[in-house]
């Protein structure tokens, strides 16, 4: 199932010039972990907490949380980079540490629950890295396979793969309490988000993009991302298939990495036009709800609906 077909290829690029840039919708706050070389937020729930990862002086990861704006380091123990990705309402973190520094495969997925760590990993995998938890404990990552790697959810222990079809890779990074997973995948065409609901996926490519990732979902089916069209990479927001590009002011690149129920998202950017530098975290608060559709999206939708009938009968 593909989102992208002929006519929604035209409705949805027209869609997107409806929305575009639309940095007027947040309050955004910058957050960077004292004295780190690069700050990244990567999750948010409900209660407004967030997670993420940092670098420091000597070059090792280490995760945060970060509560009312107090941020507190995260570490797996035993593990000499630690990197953290999701949390739920219930305040229980994944994430995945690495005994050398530097060497992702080496490393080993974890929950935390309240600085008590179990964890998570795929038997036989080479690694498993969970990305993102729901309110009711599901977990979803990829792990080390051949080809691969391979998405994952995690139910209690028991483990399903994710593989989007006709994908040589597939990595799983976020999931709500229905059990609907996001995630990117790579195929002969390039990289591609992806939205599994059941083991039904729709592809969602951001119109023009040559890379389009999906990071986020939350329980309205509220999806981001970030894609590359050739002239930076910058977030969006998919709200039932309407997309609205959503960039921090000034920033040359930006990431959108989690959205909680209120709308709030979380990601990083940096600001460096002539190539990657440090990066910030930042989270962003919506001024107002999440935009509906506006009249004029209506109007392109049914001006592209009208051309297809055309294209039907009288081609």
């Amino acid at each position: 199932m593909k989102r992208t077909s002929q006519i929604l290829i035209l409705t949805a690029a027209l869609t997107m010039l409806a929305g575009e840039a639309r940095a007027d919708l947040y309050t955004f706050t910058t957050i960077n972990v004292p004295g780190a070389a690069w700050t990244n937020v990567n999750g948010i729930n409900d209660a407004g907490q967030i997670v993420g990862t940092y670098q420091d002086a000597s070059f090792n990861s280490h995760g945060f949380l970060g509560v009312g704006g107090v941020l507190t380091t995260v570490d797996q123990p035993g593990a000499s980079s630690t990197n953290v990705n999701g949390i739920n309402n219930s305040g229980q973190i994944v994430g995945w540490g690495s005994p050398t520094p530097g060497v992702q495969a080496s490393g080993g997925g974890f929950l935390d629950v309240g600085g008590v760590f179990t964890t998570v990993s795929l038997p036989g995998a080479g690694y498993t890295y969970p990305n993102g938890i729901s309110n009711n404990g599901q977990i979803v990552g990829y792990y080390g396979g051949t080809p691969g790697p391979h998405g994952f959810l995690d139910v209690g222990g028991v483990f399903t793969t994710i593989n989007a079809p006709g994908a040589w890779s597939t990595i799983a990074w976020g999931v709500n309490n229905a059990g609907s997973v996001v995630g990117y995948y790579r195929d002969t065409s390039g990289p591609h988000g992806f939205l599994d609901v059941g083991g039904v996926f729709t592809t969602v490519d951001v119109p023009g993009a040559y890379y389009t990732g999906v990071h986020g979902i939350n329980d309205a089916g509220q999806i981001v991302g970030d894609y590359d069209s050739g002239n930076g990479v910058h977030g969006f927001l998919d709200v039932g298939g309407v997309l609205t590009t959503v960039d921090v002011p000034g920033a040359h690149w930006t990431t959108i990495n989690g959205i909680n129920d209120s709308g709030q998202i979380v990601g990083y950017y940096y600001d460096d036009v002539n190539g990657p530098g440090p990066t910030y975290g930042f989270l962003a608060t919506p001024v107002s709800a999440v935009p509906e559709p506006s009249s004029l999206t209506i109007s392109v939708v049914a001006i592209a609906l009208v051309l297809a009938i055309k294209l039907r009968f009288f081609r």
